[in-house]
């Protein structure tokens, strides 16, 4: 009986955090526009809206160059340019394409890897509403020393104020609620790692 309602009590609680996640996700747009910056870094999905909108950030001189992390290999410079519909004078000398990136762990270290090759201090991250949180997370951990300025884009893929609604929707929104949570444990116990010396330093003593 004591487990049934410790596990009673673990469903609630996760229930209750999937419906704050949701909420969370659903003030994130419109997005508040960004401060100029370094560099401006998208993670690629399957809506290429995201993508656009990174575009327009860097034509618009929020920041000096852009990365599209974890683009498909099959895809080349000019097929990225047909879709984005960017100015090509600009694309032709400031957007970098990634090609290592499987997932967001590997967008994160594909960004971190670009940053620290370019000094970037301060980056604009876009993605899906969505899928910021975990992002952030991912980013965070691999890129301390960075300003990160997230700019959300709303998607088709998740409508965070009527999510229940669909049960693709519903899958994909407790599907990336889980991937936060897991996410956040492990940012959170590196975290404490990171603060934990490894051993106390040595006492000196006073010399006359």
């Amino acid at each position: 009986m004591r487990r049934l309602s410790l596990l009673l009590i673990v469903v609630v609680v996760w229930f209750v955090g999937l419906l704050a996640f949701a909420g969370r996700i659903d003030k994130l747009t419109p997005a508040a526009e960004p401060p100029v910056s370094d560099a401006v870094a998208v993670l690629t999905g399957a809506s290429t809206e995201r993508i656009k909108v990174a575009v327009r950030l860097l034509e618009e001189g929020k920041g000096k160059r852009l990365l599209v992390s974890g683009v498909n290999t099959e895809v080349t410079r000019e097929d990225l340019l047909d879709v984005t519909g960017a100015w090509k004078p600009i694309y032709q000398c400031c957007v970098d394409l990634g090609f290592e990136a499987a997932d967001t762990k590997g967008n994160a270290q594909e960004i971190a890897a670009w940053a620290e090759k370019h000094s970037f201090k301060q980056v604009i991250v876009v993605t899906a509403d969505y899928h910021m949180p975990r992002s952030m997370l991912e980013l965070r951990g691999q890129m301390p020393g960075t300003k990160l300025i997230p700019y959300p884009v709303k998607t088709d893929a998740v409508d965070a104020g009527k999510w229940w609604r669909d049960q693709t929707q519903m899958r994909r929104l407790t599907l990336e609620y889980c991937k936060y949570l897991a996410v956040l444990v492990q940012e959170s116990v590196m975290g404490l790692l990171r603060k934990t010396p490894d051993a106390d330093p040595p006492s000196k003593e006073k010399t006359n």
